[in-house]
């Protein structure tokens, strides 16, 4: 059973921003990051405010810097998840050595 998690800032805003595509009104961004009215609302001004999503005919629309910042994004989790994979390896070395070094061996 998996241990849950809670998401990121980050990862809300690449979920806000994936949600909203090329024109999104904002209960299908609410749903599709799958969010709060309240959360929504707060993260869409902070969004607006950064300029990577911006209001265009009673929808909202990712900004080239919007783009950007989810094409960063997706290198970002790709890299870590090859550090996270690095470092679980790395952890089970040393587990292995601390239980060569242990009586129950």
């Amino acid at each position: 059973m998996r241990k849950a998690r809670h998401r990121s800032k980050l990862q809300i805003i690449a979920d806000m921003l994936f949600a909203a595509g090329k024109g999104s009104r904002k209960t299908h961004i609410m749903y599709g990051a799958n969010l709060s009215y309240e959360l929504t609302n707060r993260y869409l001004t902070d969004l607006l405010d950064a300029g990577l999503i911006e209001l265009s005919d009673d929808a909202y629309v990712v900004t080239e810097k919007g783009k950007e910042f989810l094409k960063g994004f997706r290198d970002y989790t790709e890299h870590q998840k090859e550090v996270s994979g690095q470092v679980e390896e790395v952890n089970n070395k040393k587990m292995k050595l601390e239980k060569m070094c242990s009586n129950s061996s």
